[in-house]
């Protein structure tokens, strides 16, 4: 059984067929999945799913692209609704440098006050790093991270960059990139992060692994995620599935 440790099942792209959605990814084997809430109305929705489905989980926080937008009311807010028991992390939270919606400073403001409430809630952090591996790696170090740990969620960097994060008590999280024919650097990564530091996730309805690139990206692909990455550490699905959700469920404080 699966555990899709980020999903995004609170936007508009599943507003017509969610419950097909939910219902096709169990019958792949997907036994959890974190709703990843990222502002205002994602957040509300992850919050909502949570009470609708008792195999799903949240992930609250707030995305570097909106960080501009971002005001201490708001962390307020996301700290009160991280009492909730099913909200098992902070986040996701990071730097995109693709996107020039916010500054970079702001960015890096509204990453630091994250980690801060994390470390304060005790929760982990599920990071977005979008071309701007040494400055997340750099934060996290200045921010005592490792008190938390958390996710490198979709990891794109290479082995010197994930070494870091495992150091920091981070886990590493392939998604749909990892399947990609062109995609050398994810397959030389995958084969050499420990077995307890690996997750594996979706990012849904973003990067949907091969064969359905291009496709909106759903739960259930999670398997042809989860079959890649176990085919490059040479064990069967069903034991880095075990080992997968193993990992997950410690990291979220899951029973």
């Amino acid at each position: 059984m699966l555990f899709d440790t980020h999903v995004h099942l609170n936007i508009d792209s599943f507003e017509e067929d969610l419950e097909e959605t939910i219902a096709r990814a169990q019958e792949a084997g997907v036994e959890s999945m974190n709703v990843v809430g990222f502002d205002h109305e994602t957040i509300k929705k992850a919050m909502q799913l949570v009470e609708d489905y008792d195999f799903l989980y949240a992930s609250i926080g707030w995305h570097p692209v909106d960080a501009v937008d971002m005001t201490d009311n708001d962390l307020t807010w996301i700290e009160e609704l991280s009492a909730h028991p099913k909200v098992v992390a902070i986040g996701e939270t990071g730097l995109d440098y693709h996107w020039d919606k916010s500054p970079k400073e702001v960015q890096k403001e509204v990453f630091r006050k994250q980690i801060h409430l994390a470390k304060k809630v005790n929760l982990p952090i599920i990071i977005h790093d979008r071309e701007a591996h040494q400055d997340i790696v750099d934060i996290l170090k200045e921010e005592n991270a490792s008190e938390t740990g958390g996710i490198m969620h979709c990891f794109g960097g290479d082995m010197e960059i994930a070494r870091q994060c495992l150091d920091m008590n981070f886990h590493i999280s392939f998604g749909g990139p990892v399947t990609f024919k062109n995609a050398k650097l994810p397959k030389e990564v995958a084969k050499e992060i420990p077995m307890d530091r690996l997750l594996v996730e979706t990012d849904c309805p973003f990067l949907a692994p091969h064969p359905n690139r291009g496709k909106r990206n759903e739960p259930a692909y999670v398997k042809l995620v989860a079959e890649k990455v176990a085919e490059l550490k040479e064990m069967s699905l069903e034991e880095l599935a075990e080992q997968t959700t193993k990992n997950a469920k410690k990291l979220f404080h899951i029973s």
